[in-house]
Order: structure tokens, then C-alpha cells, then sequence
């Protein structure tokens, strides 16, 4: 058995991934493969034809979607598949595959023109959440308290942003109680949890928010199960977090995003479960199916 591990840039992660698949110790071969100098033929497999499973870890979300379709197109099996990528770095195809699948979330209204963006601010009220359709690691949001401030926001955004900034992803901002959370499902088990604490409005751990491992709770649990499933996710991170004792639907938990790349390194000790070893065992045994019926 033959698995290819697709990398822009060999992080600690990947590192990680490798080590567990060489404690594993069965006999499936893994080759890490620097995606940056490889061609691929629209009209010949190559050397792709001979790997079991093609397990994706590159940076690059541009990559990520162009490497997975090129192998979904040759019949390879990709973690993640090229649908989940997509819909997972996109947040409107995210919060549209979470709403079909009932599953709750923040308010969200887009708009594709800044007037338009300027009327579902006042339909969310202030503070509202302005953000990137497509981004990672906290980058780009806004929260706007005022008017003055979103018709700044929006209009940096129409003037000066990409084709995907201009897509207008408004969200109710969600007092939460100083932390959100995050599940790391793989295989479609919740297998670790992390609560990410801070005193900013933005809790990611790129911005400065510290990692504490929580236990994975039935509702945290059966949520981020809803949302890997929505996205059709073999291996994701989901991010929740609680709405206020105030808001008027009651107290609950919201999905608010679900990754498909997801970085592990530092809550492994966090949490005291060995991820990528749990990775690399899902990983095989998709690759073991995938033999079994090619």
C-alpha cells in the first residue's frame, strides 16, 4: 500500500503526521511529495495512478482545490476529498451546508453590492461581523459598532479587496463568554477538544488566544459530528462557540466555521491525544478500502 502525503511546506505538523505513520509500523509506505515542482497531466495519472490515497497537507489553498480535482479526476482518493476543501475554505458554502443540514450557527446575511452589504449590517444590528468569504487564522474581520464604521468597512472592501472581498459575509456578533472551541474530528469521531481563551472579541490562537484542553462533551461532540458530516469531512476541525444567558433564543451552542486543514501541534499536549496518530490510522484505513476495491 502506497500513500502520498502532498505538502507547500514540510511544518511541524507534517512531521508530525510522518512520525505516526512510521510508529504505525504496517506495511504501507508513505512518500511526502513537495507539490511546488510537480506537472500534472490533464490526460495521464502518472505516477498519482500508483498511490492508494493521496493524503493533502499543503498550505496553499489554491493547491489544496487544483491537486484534489486533477486526482478526483484519475479515480485517486484524496483526504480531504476536493468538496470538502472547497466548501470548507469558502465560509458561504460552509454556512450553506450548515443550515441545510439544520444545524445552528450564527445569523448570517450576504450581499454582492455595498449598498446591499450596508442594509444587512442594519438587519443584524450593531455589533455586527463583517468578514472574508475565504481567509484563515482570524485575518480580515471586522466588527462594526456604528454605522460610520461599516460604511468605512464595506467601502475598503468594494474598492480595494479581491473578487472574494467583495462577496459581503455579515454575521451577528455573538457575545460569547470569553472563549470558543474547537473539536478535531477524524474519520467522523469528535476525538479532542481545546476551549481558545481570550480578551479579545477574536479567539484564535494566531491572535494571541491561549489553548486549554476541554472534554468533549455530548453536545459539543454531536455538533461537530452534524458539521463534519455536512461538509463531508474526513479530517476537520470545527469551531463552536455559546451564545450569551442573553440572547433570546436561549443559551446554545453555534457552529461558527469547520477547517480542513487543520494545525494539531500544539494541542497534542493540550489535550493529551496523539492526533496525528489518529490521522494516520483513519488515513490507512481508507487506503485499505481503496485498494481493496480499485
Amino acid at each position: 500500500m502506497r500513500i502520498a502525503l502532498i505538502y507547500t511546506r514540510l511544518r511541524t505538523e507534517e512531521r508530525m503526521l510522518l512520525d505516526a505513520f512510521e510508529e504505525i509500523g504496517t506495511s504501507v509506505t508513505v512518500e511526502p511529495v513537495d507539490v511546488r515542482s510537480e506537472v500534472f497531466d490533464l490526460a495521464d495519472a502518472g505516477k498519482w495512478s500508483g498511490y492508494d490515497l493521496v493524503l493533502d497537507r499543503c498550505v496553499s489553498l489554491r493547491a489544496s482545490t487544483t491537486i484534489s480535482r486533477v486526482l478526483e479526476r484519475f479515480n485517486v482518493r484524496t483526504i480531504n476529498r476536493a468538496d470538502t476543501i472547497e466548501i470548507a475554505s469558502d465560509k458561504l458554502q460552509t454556512s450553506l451546508a450548515l443550515e441545510a443540514a439544520g444545524i445552528p450557527t450564527p445569523r448570517t446575511l450576504v450581499a454582492v453590492e455595498e449598498a446591499g452589504a450596508l442594509d444587512a449590517v442594519e438587519q443584524i444590528g450593531y455589533p455586527a461581523v463583517l468578514k472574508p468569504t475565504v481567509g484563515s487564522w482570524g485575518r480580515l474581520l471586522a466588527r462594526v459598532n456604528d454605522r460610520d464604521a461599516a460604511e468605512a468597512v464595506i467601502e475598503h472592501r468594494a474598492t480595494l479587496g479581491s473578487s472574494a472581498q467583495q462577496v459581503h459575509y455579515i454575521q451577528e456578533h455573538v457575545d460569547k463568554p470569553g472563549a470558543d472551541y474547537r473539536v478535531f474530528v477524524v474519520g467522523g469521531e469528535p476525538v479532542a477538544a481545546i476551549a481558545r481563551h481570550s480578551e479579545h472579541w477574536v479567539t484564535n490562537t494566531a491572535r494571541g488566544a491561549k489553548a486549554s484542553g476541554v472534554a468533549v462533551t455530548d453536545e459539543l461532540g454531536e455538533l461537530s459530528r452534524r458539521a463534519a458530516e455536512a461538509v463531508r469531512g474526513d479530517v476537520v476541525a470545527v469551531d463552536l462557540f455559546e451564545s450569551p444567558e442573553s440572547d433570546p433564543r436561549g443559551r446554545r451552542m453555534l457552529v461558527n466555521e469547520v477547517n480542513h486543514s487543520m494545525e494539531f501541534r500544539n494541542s497534542v499536549d493540550t489535550t493529551g491525544v496523539n492526533i496525528p496518530l489518529l490521522v494516520a490510522r483513519h488515513a490507512i484505513a481508507v487506503a485499505e478500502v481503496e485498494k481493496a476495491t480499485a
